[in-house]
């Protein structure tokens, strides 16, 4: 399963979403594309090694709608 994760800053670099993510769920990415855009509300799509999709849909639940770097966090469960 995946999560596309949008209305990122900008400036916001891979492994500051990478810990991000790590210190707000269990999930370990095996996989982050960008998802192009007109640059004012960026995305990510992360795709998880072995993680059972009860451990991805807690994910969403808690990140969706969070603020993080001024920004709320839009976050979707994207399947397969």
């Amino acid at each position: 399963m995946k999560l596309w994760i949008g209305n990122l800053d900008p400036a916001t670099t891979d492994e500051e979403l990478r810990q991000f993510l790590a210190k707000y769920s269990k999930l370990e990415i095996v996989s982050l594309v960008r998802v192009p855009g007109d640059g004012s509300r960026p995305g990510a799509v992360l795709e998880f090694g072995s993680a059972n999709s009860l451990a991805v849909y807690e994910a969403q639940r808690r990140l969706h709608g969070m603020y993080w770097n001024k920004r709320e966090l839009n976050v979707q469960v994207m399947r397969e």
